[in-house]
């Protein structure tokens, strides 16, 4: 910093657990100096998740641009992901058992026939309907993986570089064959910008 040089920063960090081997190893602690580093920095900051990079967690904790928005920037290659939770883990939270099943039988033709059937029983007719809720229950679990791939394939769509820029959260989406000329004349852009107005200040 005391150099005056911009600082590059190429993340691909999947975050830490925050469990007792973390904590042992004293991950946090370090981030934490990352943090406070950055936020002290007062030269530019360009953050740059690489080509099937990801940045995850606690590591995009350390890493947000809000620290020291006045020089930290973030940017990310088209096919880089990025968000605080894996996929699977958003999947987990957000599409749990009971709203997988209600998107199965409002969506599949074969729950619904059940469904439809289940309803035309008689309540007295206890065995046929105790036959047509197992099959209920054999198609739910049939169509259980099929549903959370579906539901984890959509989260990883928002973890993709073009809602991140719609998210506002990357500045702009570089692809890794014109980065180095993109922060070539970023930088040296940044660096006329700041001389002018340190002149302009003193």
């Amino acid at each position: 910093d005391k150099e005056g040089l911009p600082l590059m920063i190429f993340a691909n960090w999947r975050g830490f657990s925050g469990g007792s081997r973390d904590m042992y190893g004293e991950i946090l602690k370090f981030g934490s100096y990352i943090v406070d580093a950055l936020r002290e920095y007062s030269n530019p900051v360009y953050i740059y998740i690489p080509p099937h990079g990801e940045l995850r967690g606690g590591s995009w904790v350390v890493l947000d641009p809000t620290i020291n928005a006045e020089q930290m920037e973030m940017y990310a290659d088209p096919d880089s992901r990025g968000g605080i939770l894996e996929p699977a883990g958003i999947a987990e939270i957000k599409f749990r058992l009971k709203d997988q099943l209600k998107v199965m039988h409002k969506n599949d033709r074969q729950l619904q026939l059940l469904d439809s059937e289940l309803d035309n029983t008689e309540e007295s007719d206890t065995e046929t309907r105790a036959a047509i809720k197992e099959q209920i229950v054999a198609r739910e679990e049939l169509l259980k993986p099929v549903f959370l791939q579906a539901a984890t394939e959509f989260c990883d769509m928002h973890d993709k570089t073009g809602r991140m820029k719609a998210k506002g959260v990357i500045k702009e989406a570089v692809p890794w064959a014109r980065s180095r000329e993109y922060f070539y004349y970023r930088a040296k852009r940044r660096i006329i910008e700041d001389d002018y107005v340190d002149q302009l200040c003193n």
